[in-house]
C-alpha cells in the first residue's frame, strides 16, 4: 500500500522523460497551458482531498469548526513563504534573463520545481497517514485519488524542468537525471510525515490543512502568474478549469 506514494514521483519521472522525444523546448503556449492545467489540479487536491476532510473532523466544534482548518492553512502558506525566501530560488518564466545570483541557473532551476514537491509530497503522506488511523474522514480511494492528481501535474512539472535544460544545450541523460532528481522528494517527505503522523493524530485537521495551505501557496506563486502571462493566457485559463474537473472527478469517483 506504501506504493501510493511513489506514484505521483513516477509523474515526475515520466515527465522528464520527454527529453528523449521531444527536440525543443516547450513554448510558451505550451507552458501556460501545463502550468494552468497543474494549478487546477493542485486547487481541487486541495480542497477536495485536504481541506474537506479536515473540516470533517472538526465538525463536533459547531461554529468554531473553521478555526483549526484555519491555522493549519495559514501555517502553511508561511512554511513555504519561508521556505521561498531562504531557497535559492527562480520563477520558471521564459522572460527572466539569467540568474539573480552565482547559482547556475540549471541548478536554480531545479531547486525552484523541487521546492514545489515538497508540500505535494507531505500532501500525500497526510492523506495517506490519515487513512491510516481511520480517524480522518479520508478514505485508502480518496489517498489514491489525491496522489494520482499529483502525479498528472507532475508530468508537466518534470517536462518543465527538463527541457529547458535540454535547449540551453544540458545532454539529455543529465536533463532526464536533473527531472528525475527534482521528485525524489516527494516520496521521502510522504514517508517521513507517515512516521511520525502516529504521535500527531488528534491534529490531524491541522496537518491536512497545513499541507493544503502549502499547495495553494505554490499555485498563487508560482503557476498562476506563469499560466496568465503573455498573449496566449486564455489557454492558461482553460487548462485550469480542466485540471480542475479531472482532480474533482478523481476525488469524487474514487473517494
Amino acid at each position: 500500500m506504501y506504493s501510493i506514494v511513489l506514484i505521483p514521483f513516477l509523474g515526475t519521472t515520466l515527465g522528464a522523460a520527454c527529453v528523449f522525444f521531444l527536440k525543443k523546448a516547450i513554448s510558451d503556449r505550451t507552458g501556460r497551458a501545463l502550468s494552468g492545467f497543474a494549478s487546477g489540479v493542485m486547487v481541487a487536491a486541495s480542497f477536495f482531498s485536504l481541506l474537506l476532510p479536515a473540516l470533517e473532523q472538526t465538525k463536533d466544534m459547531g461554529r468554531l469548526a473553521f478555526l483549526p482548518p484555519s491555522l493549519g492553512f495559514g501555517i502553511g502558506m508561511l512554511f513555504l513563504l519561508f521556505l521561498d525566501m531562504v531557497t535559492p530560488h527562480i520563477h520558471m518564466d521564459k522572460s527572466e534573463e539569467g540568474p539573480k545570483s552565482g547559482i547556475k541557473r540549471t541548478t536554480k532551476l531545479v531547486l525552484a520545481v523541487t521546492l514545489h514537491n515538497i508540500p505535494e509530497g507531505m500532501a500525500v503522506g497526510i492523506a495517506y497517514a490519515g487513512y491510516m488511523y481511520g480517524n480522518s474522514g479520508i478514505t485508502m480511494m480518496g489517498a489514491l485519488a489525491l496522489s494520482m492528481g499529483i502525479a498528472i501535474q507532475n508530468f508537466p512539472e518534470g517536462a518543465i524542468v527538463s527541457m529547458p535544460l535540454l535547449a540551453e544545450g544540458v545532454p539529455k541523460k543529465k536533463t532526464f537525471l536533473y527531472g528525475v532528481l527534482s521528485g525524489v522528494v516527494e516520496p521521502i517527505g510522504a514517508l517521513l510525515v507517515i512516521f511520525f503522523a502516529g504521535f500527531f493524530v488528534p491534529i490531524m485537521p491541522y496537518f491536512l490543512s497545513f499541507a493544503a495551505g502549502a499547495m495553494i501557496y505554490v499555485v498563487v506563486e508560482e503557476l498562476i502568474p506563469e499560466m496568465s502571462s503573455g498573449e496566449h493566457s486564455n489557454i492558461g485559463t482553460i487548462c485550469f478549469a480542466m485540471g480542475f474537473i479531472v482532480m474533482m472527478a478523481l476525488d469524487v469517483a474514487l473517494g
